[in-house]
């Protein structure tokens, strides 16, 4: 059994790093194809309506998955997920026109958070052995490399061919990502916790998350609306001219090397010491933007490199937390709504932001350090409140 959960776990971690390849490297190029095709600025910029796109149907694919009791529409819909968001890109390097091209990129953050959080259900499985911290450290870690191996795959194609097919060239990690896929659901069919559910439970998914889940809501969504997203982080870079354009990227690739050497010792912590692990991003996360403003390159290349410290603690133990503190049955729904609910308010929180931006900096720092102390009181509430739990348990 433990061979089978280890080869499972590995199969879903290159699953994410050759997808992570493919739509990374997309990202990396996109808003330069579609001026290629002829696209305005505004056009580029209505991509972002794809990554709310993406974050609300993690609230669909959730419901989904957590009104069934079966093991095979959780693979079916990571399968139909996956496949959705990596032959979206492949395809771009086809089409002659953008509209279609929009289309495209907007059905592949659709795919994305179609399968996310069956994929996350299953993931939480099947780390039980290990820790679930490590788990999804070490998952994220694989994350991350893909996201640096997607964007040095396409400059590699680019010096030697055009965009067009560097796009195309991506079908390759996508294949391999849905190869490793099947490995996973051959290996592992039945998830025991929903088919286990399915026999023996006659509750509602919906009978109640908690009081501890919902306080953890509000504290992730406290932490998001400061969390400033990396297109306004660069935004800032390019407009000031800190950093030549040609440079930019690297500071890209600098934040995702940095949230790949966190995931792992993150998720270890969170093994050790438990939610206690996070209680501090809120405050690392509130010196990004007043660091960033400061014009200054040194600070802003430690700005980014917090940036990827941030994002390494939130996509392993913030994640963890939701598995922890929702009963298994309940945890698609969990997902779904977590992911549907930070997206929405990271969305609301950088339009603020913004437009802070453009009426006065100091006013933007001086937002993010309030937003994220809220953060940080709520954060510590739960930790707490888990806390409590956990000693009256025992």
């Amino acid at each position: 059994m433990k061979k089978r959960l280890l080869i499972t776990f590995l199969s879903l971690s290159l699953v994410s790093l050759f997808a992570d390849m493919t739509y990374e490297g997309a990202r990396s190029i996109i808003g330069a194809y579609f001026e290629l095709l002829g696209a305005t600025a505004v056009v580029a910029g209505f991509v972002g309506i794809g990554e709310f796109m993406g974050y609300l149907m993690r609230g669909v694919g959730g419901f989904i998955a957590g009104l069934s009791k079966s093991s095979k529409v959780y693979w079916s819909l990571v399968y139909m997920g996956y496949a959705i968001n990596l032959f979206a890109i492949p395809l771009l390097g086809l089409v002659g026109e953008w509209r279609t091209a929009l289309v495209l990129v907007l059905i592949e953050r659709i795919g994305k958070g179609l399968r996310t959080p069956a994929r996350d259900v299953i993931l939480a499985e099947v780390t039980e052995g290990i820790g679930r911290g490590k788990g999804f450290g070490l998952h994220e870690l694989f994350d991350q490399i893909g996201a640096i191996a997607g964007p040095g795959i396409v400059l590699y194609v680019l010096a030697r061919s055009d965009i067009r097919t560097a796009f195309i060239t991506l079908a390759f990690p996508a294949l391999a990502a849905l190869l490793f896929l099947v490995v996973a659901s051959i290996n592992y069919p039945h998830i025991r916790s929903i088919e286990e559910q399915g026999r023996s439970s006659k509750k509602s998914y919906r009978s109640g998350l908690g009081k501890v889940f919902w306080l953890y809501i509000v504290s992730t969504i406290l932490f998001s609306l400061g969390f400033i997203h990396w297109s306004l982080f660069i935004y800032h870079v390019s407009y000031v001219g800190l950093v030549e354009t040609k440079l930019i990227p690297t500071l890209y690739i600098l934040a995702m090397a940095v949230d790949a050497v966190v995931a792992f010792p993150a998720g270890y912590l969170y093994d050790k010491i438990g939610p206690a692990s996070i209680i501090f991003t809120p405050a690392i996360t509130a010196l990004i933007v007043p660091l960033l403003l400061t014009n200054n390159v040194n600070l802003v290349l430690a700005s980014s490199i917090l940036w990827g410290i941030v994002m390494g603690i939130f996509e392993t133990n913030m994640r963890v937390i939701v598995a922890d503190i929702v009963s298994p049955e309940k945890r698609a729904y969990a997902y779904g709504l977590y992911g549907t609910l930070y997206g929405l308010s990271w969305g609301l929180g950088n339009t603020l932001m913004g437009i802070l931006y453009t009426l006065n900096k100091q006013y933007l720092s001086l937002y993010t350090i309030i937003i994220e102390l809220a953060a940080l009181i709520a954060v510590a509430k739960v930790v707490y409140e888990i806390h409590r739990e956990r000693k009256l348990l025992l």
